[in-house]
């Protein structure tokens, strides 16, 4: 993995330091805290990693955008180290912007190569450990001034191979107009697509939530996500239109079913050439909330962090009798619980239980086609 040295700069009475750029010939200032960098995640207790989901992404790293006095160019680095100093760190990404997305394999190769953790039960070697992670920005075209977040600790562990991991589902990938409003990247990119995933090895149904952010969406669905060759239009005359059915020749645009933009659960199938949306917003209820099973209490959505989030109170329950669960449209047609209690969701699962009474910030995430899940954090 890649190593970045770094050199961290000394706070300045407690407001923040500052550099001379030379390539802007300005004086920087970070700002004091809590305008400083600083993650805004709710981080799992433990992440337990499988080569099954390799491709998948086990975290999404969120920060807030550090203030500084003057515009320049901001870039984040997101580091992980064996060492609670963050001595000789890797680099896990780069990015401009205030989030990072993180895979499975990621996180194992540094679990391998840093933390010697190992899956073979023969080995001695431990297969739990400790990573600590940290965001740090640099400001200006040559990334002269550094500026770095807490670190954060995360457990980590790679379970016994018991030669019996599922494979990496399927997927395709959708590419549209909607594609940098909804946070995904560039529009009509096959690199950004979002990924849809079918149920298991050599199936064709295809699902995932889209956040199709524009008011005349269009796009089309990829069989990868690295060419154009293979894709699926909509069987219809009129780009944009909607029509329920796809086609590989002489296809137009898809769009929603009535022409408008929002968050949907797109579901397509390659084989009987069919495809739908459903538009969706999500609430909280159950015995554990304020207006227990009578009403929902709404969920809001942010396209920056992928994640639909609610701060409420809420009452000590204990599952699978009593809890919370999700659903969408105040209605029971699309609902997910927790049939293990293991932080994923199930369609039509268990309620989930509050372990005590209080206030929490309540956190779903449905960027991970057919790997769901969510969080309960107490304020």
């Amino acid at each position: 993995m890649k190593k970045l040295s770094i050199v961290l700069l000394a706070f300045v009475a407690l407001v923040g330091f500052n550099a001379c750029s030379s390539d802007d010939d300005v004086v920087f200032i970070a700002q004091p805290d809590p305008e400083g960098i600083s993650f805004v995640n709710t981080f799992s207790p433990e992440y337990v990693l499988t080569s099954s989901t390799a491709e998948n992404t086990v975290e999404r790293f969120v920060w807030n955008e550090i203030n500084l006095d003057v515009p320049t160019n901001i870039n984040y680095d997101v580091l992980a180290s064996a060492s609670e100093e963050m001595s000789d760190p890797a680099l896990l990404g780069s990015t401009a912007g205030t989030n990072l997305a993180v895979k499975v394999k990621q996180f194992m190769t540094f679990a391998t190569n840093e933390l010697g953790l190992d899956k073979d039960p023969t080995t001695e070697a431990p297969n739990s450990g400790t990573m600590y992670v940290q965001v740090v920005a640099t400001a200006g075209t040559a990334g002269e001034m550094i500026h770095a977040s807490e670190v954060h600790s995360i457990n980590i562990v790679i379970p016994e191979d018991t030669g019996d991991e599922e494979v990496e589902l399927p997927k395709i990938y959708m590419v549209g107009n909607f594609q940098a409003a909804g946070g995904y990247g560039k529009d009509w990119t096959p690199q950004d697509g979002v990924p849809l995933a079918a149920s298991g090895e050599g199936k064709t149904d295809f699902e995932g939530f889209v956040y199709i952010n524009a008011e005349s969406p269009e796009f089309k669905f990829l069989p990868t996500n690295t060419v154009w060759d293979g894709d699926y239009g909509d069987a219809g005359t009129e780009a944009g239109g909607f029509t329920g059915s796809l086609v590989q020749e002489g296809e137009v645009n898809a769009g929603t079913p009535d022409g408008t933009g929002g968050y949907y659960l797109v579901k397509v199938n390659t084989d009987a050439l069919t495809y739908s949306l459903t538009k969706v917003d999500f609430g909280v209820i159950g015995n554990a909330t304020p207006t227990a099973w009578d009403s929902d209490t709404d969920m809001q959505y942010n396209p920056e962090t992928k994640l639909w989030t609610v701060t409420m109170d809420l009452t000590q329950q204990e599952a699978p009798d009593n809890g919370l669960k999700f659903r969408a449209n105040d209605a029971w047609d699309i609902e997910f619980g927790d049939n293990d209690a293991d932080g994923t969701l199930d369609l039509k699962g268990a309620n989930i239980g509050v372990p005590e009474s209080g206030n929490f910030t309540i956190t779903m995430d449905l960027s991970n086609p057919r790997n769901y899940t969510y969080s309960l954090n107490k304020n």
